[in-house]
Parts: C-alpha cells; sequence; structure tokens
C-alpha cells in the first residue's frame, strides 16, 4: 500500500491493493472504498481492512500518521491476522483422542467457514458428548471439507450437581424449540417431550421422528453454545399417561418431582427437601387436564407455583429450571 499525503497534512492520497471484489474500509474514519485509490481526509490512519473475514488488506506492513500541530508523525508496525480466539466449539459425534486428524460433519464444516469465516491454523474446541473437551485448530480446508488437529484434553464440566429432567408437554409453533435450547442453556440433563389432552400439537409417528431430530440439533446447538460438553437426551415423544405408568410408583429418597400449577399455595420457598434429581412436569398451552394432575399425582408429583401470575407454558419451563437451580443446582 502506497500514500502520498498533501503538504497540509490533513488530506492524503492512499493507494490500496485489495483482493477483487472486495470493500475495504479504514478502521479510525470508517470509510468504505474500492480497490484503487481514494482520496482519504482524516487526523490519522491505521490499518484498512477488507471484509472477507476480517483479514489485513495491506500484505504486511501499514503506516500510522498522526497529525501534530501541522508536522506527521511516521510509525511503522508489523501486522498480524486478527485471528479468531479460542471459543469456536463444535460437536464431534465420535470418539476423540489427543493428537488426532478429524474430518468434521458437513454441517459444521460449512457454519465454521461460512458463517464463522475460520481458516487454517485458527483455534476450535472439539467435544463429543462424553465429558470435557479438547484443544485443537483447523489444519486442512478443501472446499467444504475441513480437517481438524485435536491437541491436548482439558477435564472441564459444565454440569449442575443436580440431575435435571423435564417433562414438557408439547407445545406449538417455535414455542417448542425455544424450551428445548433455553433449558439446555439452564442445564438441562434430559427432556422428555409429552403429548397430553390438551396438546394442540398432535404428532403423526412420522411427523414425531422428524420432530425429535430436529429438538436434538437445536440441543447440541446450545450445548456448543452453552460451554457444555455432555449432550441432553431429547426423549422419544410419548403420551403422558405412557411414560407415567414407565416411572417407579414412588420416588427415590434422592429424587423430587414436581408439577407446576397455578392453582396450588405451595411454593419454591416452601420446599425443603433434599435432593440430588428433579423431575419437573410442565404442561402444553391451556396446561394439564385435572384427570392428568390427579394421575401424575398418585405417581409422586407434587403440585407447585411460581408466584400468581399465571405463565406461558415456556416462561413456566424456565423460570421452574432458574428455580431449581437457585434451590439445589448451582446458580
Amino acid at each position: 500500500m502506497g500514500e502520498e499525503w498533501g503538504s497540509s497534512g490533513f488530506a492524503g492520497r492512499i493507494v490500496l491493493s485489495a483482493p477483487t471484489g472486495s470493500v475495504a474500509f479504514c478502521g479510525p474514519c470508517r470509510r468504505n472504498f474500492d480497490h484503487g485509490v481514494y482520496d482519504h481526509s482524516a487526523y490519522y490512519h491505521s490499518a484498512c481492512w477488507d471484509d472477507s473475514g476480517g483479514r489485513y488488506a495491506a500484505p504486511e506492513e501499514v503506516m500510522t500518521h498522526y497529525v501534530s500541530h501541522g508536522r506527521i508523525l511516521t510509525m511503522n508496525k508489523n501486522l498480524q491476522k486478527n485471528r479468531v480466539k479460542s471459543g469456536a466449539r463444535f460437536y464431534f459425534p465420535g470418539k476423540l483422542g489427543s493428537g488426532a486428524e478429524v474430518r468434521l460433519p458437513a454441517d459444521t464444516a460449512h457454519h465454521a467457514i461460512r458463517t464463522l469465516r475460520l481458516g487454517v491454523g485458527d483455534p476450535i474446541i472439539l467435544f463429543d458428548g462424553l465429558g470435557g473437551e479438547y484443544e485443537a485448530s483447523i489444519c486442512r480446508i478443501d472446499r467444504e471439507r475441513v480437517v481438524a488437529r485435536t491437541g491436548p484434553f482439558v477435564d472441564r464440566s459444565a454440569e449442575p450437581p443436580v440431575k435435571l429432567v423435564l417433562a414438557q408437554g408439547i407445545s406449538s409453533g417455535e414455542r417448542m424449540d425455544f424450551t428445548v435450547q433455553k433449558a439446555v442453556e439452564l442445564g438441562i440433563g434430559v427432556i422428555q417431550p409429552l403429548s397430553t389432552e390438551r396438546s394442540v400439537v398432535k404428532l403423526t409417528p412420522e411427523r414425531a421422528v422428524r420432530k425429535t431430530a430436529h429438538w436434538r440439533k437445536l440441543a447440541v446447538a446450545a450445548c456448543e453454545q452453552s460451554g457444555r460438553n455432555r449432550l441432553v437426551e431429547i426423549a422419544e415423544p410419548q403420551r403422558l399417561t405412557d411414560w407415567l405408568s414407565q416411572l417407579p410408583r414412588e420416588a427415590s429418597s434422592e429424587e423430587l418431582r414436581l408439577l407446576l400449577s397455578p392453582r396450588t399455595d405451595n411454593s419454591f420457598n416452601k420446599l425443603t427437601e433434599r435432593a440430588s434429581r428433579v423431575t419437573l412436569l410442565v404442561g402444553p398451552e391451556g396446561g394439564l387436564a385435572p384427570a392428568e394432575i390427579a394421575t401424575a399425582q398418585r405417581w409422586g408429583f407434587q403440585s407447585v407455583r411460581i408466584g400468581p401470575r399465571v405463565l406461558r407454558t415456556e416462561t413456566a419451563a424456565l423460570a421452574a429450571l432458574a428455580a431449581i437451580q437457585v434451590r439445589w443446582g448451582d446458580f
């Protein structure tokens, strides 16, 4: 990159060799300019960047000018690419080990190079869902194929001390997606979708398979985003009565079974039990039918409410999970 400065020191002529088809911009003055010559007026000029992933348009060096009392002070600065910090996390559906080269799944590879704009040498984190994670870096990119080399294993856990199970009446639209995503972020261990008497969504067997696969992908993405290294179990949808019949009739001494209901005076503040496992039952839009509530209570579920307000099903589930984390978890 060459620069020609006027006698006043305030007007500059900048010749930038930018990649064809890209648009560059000057960091300090935030002005965009195309490949070629740009008449530049500024008190100082720093690095010029292009729009192809945060790379410097200047290949090696840039001259930084600062105008003070009509004099131009010039300083050469060696530039380094603004590399992505370690933190881009990806789930790898296979057993990982240190010092191995692994090919990322197609969807993961596309997200890494097209959305995050990662390149060869960029550090990433890989985890296989079995606990812990591996430092890694991208070593090869061939079109849509991305190969990463794993480094040392890091024994890090983000799991809460209490095992959380959410038995959620299937809600409509994006509400169930939102519940799954945020429940994972809040530390849920198992999500059991339930078909209930008042469920608006009625799943055929084929649609249930597609929905379960979709929810599992959402859970994986939420684990990647939230720093969790163990995958959340998304169970196959069941009818509420069928699911209850598979549970032991009485909860163990370390398990607490809770049923959200606005028609009770019992609140989380009144719960005194100690628990290492909490199963939370939440109805869909419209809540659970009286007969379903009675059946759940025969299986050891006690009703509890979150304040005097009636909450939407997705709000109720997440608020209750947060309250459980405060009471028995790691909040």
